[in-house]
C-alpha cells in the first residue's frame, strides 16, 4: 500500500515524529494537531477502517487501546483526562483510510465535538 501515507510512515518511508513503536503498532504526533497533545496510534498492517475488522483483529484493537492508556500517562494526561477517537467512513470524518486512533488532550475538550 505505497499510496497510503500511514503505511509509508509505518515503514519509515515518510517522515513522522514517532514516539513509540513495536512490530505491530506505531505511535506518532499528528501533523495538524487539534489539541496541545494530539497523537495517532496505527497498526503497521494496512487495515482501512474499523468496519473491516474481523475477529482475528481483536488482539490488535485491544493492544491499541492499552497503548493509548500508556501513552496518555506518559504524556501527562492520566490525571487530567483525554479523548480517544476512531473516525470511520466519510461521514464519520475519516480522512486517511488506514485505521488509526487519535489521542487528544492538554486542554478542556467540549461535547459534542462536531
Amino acid at each position: 500500500m505505497t499510496h497510503c501515507i500511514f503505511c509509508r510512515i509505518a515503514t519509515h518511508e515518510a517522515p513522522a515524529q514517532i514516539i513509540w513503536e513495536d512490530d505491530e503498532v506505531l505511535v506518532f504526533h499528528d501533523i495538524a494537531p487539534q489539541a496541545p497533545v494530539h497523537i495517532l496510534i496505527i497498526p503497521k498492517e494496512h487495515l482501512e477502517k474499523l468496519d473491516e475488522m474481523q475477529t482475528d483483529h481483536q488482539h490488535l484493537l485491544g493492544k491499541m487501546l492499552f497503548i493509548a492508556k500508556e501513552q496518555a500517562a506518559t504524556l501527562g494526561l492520566k490525571n487530567k483526562g483525554y479523548r480517544l477517537v476512531i473516525n470511520t467512513g466519510r461521514e464519520g470524518g475519516q480522512a486517511v483510510y488506514h485505521l488509526h486512533m487519535h489521542i487528544l488532550g492538554g486542554r478542556p475538550l467540549r461535547w459534542p465535538p462536531g
